[in-house]
């Protein structure tokens, strides 16, 4: 029975690195959707988001389940509590990549991005799908020193978020209001996507020493 319940607590891991990379892709499909004025996709991410609530909620359930029937202890509970929290942390993620094909779709016919501003929102997209796969090969081989380095990635993502403003203050900006917080917001979406990818390698730090790290 205990080798059966280690079994199942494998197995939540096993599909929170799942979701991870369902994320991931739709990070991908949502800024490719953006950047080219592809309705289509847009509104595939749009409509894929809420499988990936249902897988959520299925991972909850085990989790309940596990802490219901077997009362965990020590390290087990910390892996049942992380894994609620990056349950969390990944439809959240899912949402804000919904909320990326969303201003997609507002926008069509017309891409959503000036030409000249393509490639830092292209940036910010591939910095954050990098991000949350690494926050997936962190759940899976619970490296403490890879936890580490994707807080450290974080801060390419500041810096474009910095480049993003200072292009969006200069006295030349010729494109509106309207594109200016189309811009905006999906700095913000990129920047909390990867907030949710660092948060959610820190959980793994926690279940691995029982020590959450503190915020840089």
């Amino acid at each position: 029975m205990r080798e059966t319940y280690h079994e199942q607590l494998d197995q939540i891991l096993v599909e929170l690195e799942r979701m991870t990379r369902t994320v991931s892709t739709a990070v991908r499909r949502s800024t490719s959707a953006l950047l080219t004025a592809d309705l289509g996709t847009a509104e595939e991410v749009i409509a894929a988001d809420s499988q990936l609530d249902v897988s959520g909620e299925a991972v909850e359930e085990k989790v309940f389940d596990l802490m219901a029937r077997q009362a965990p202890v020590a390290n087990e509970l910390r892996m049942l509590v992380a894994a609620l929290r990056m349950v969390a942390d990944l439809e959240r993620m899912g949402d804000l990549a919904a909320h990326v094909s969303k201003i997609a779709r507002l926008r069509y016919p017309a891409p959503a991005i000036p030409a000249e501003l393509q490639g830092v929102i292209a940036d910010m997209g591939r910095v954050a799908e990098r991000m949350v796969n690494q926050a997936g090969d962190v759940i899976q081989t619970r490296d403490v020193e890879a936890a580490y380095r994707l807080e450290s990635t974080d801060d390419e993502m500041d810096k474009l978020r910095s480049n993003q403003f200072r292009l969006m203050m200069d006295d030349t900006w010729p494109h509106g209001v309207e594109v200016a917080v189309d811009i905006a917001l999906l700095g913000r979406y990129y920047e909390r996507i990867a907030d949710h990818a660092v948060s959610m390698a820190r959980r793994v730090i926690f279940l691995v020493t029982g020590e959450l790290p503190a915020s840089q």
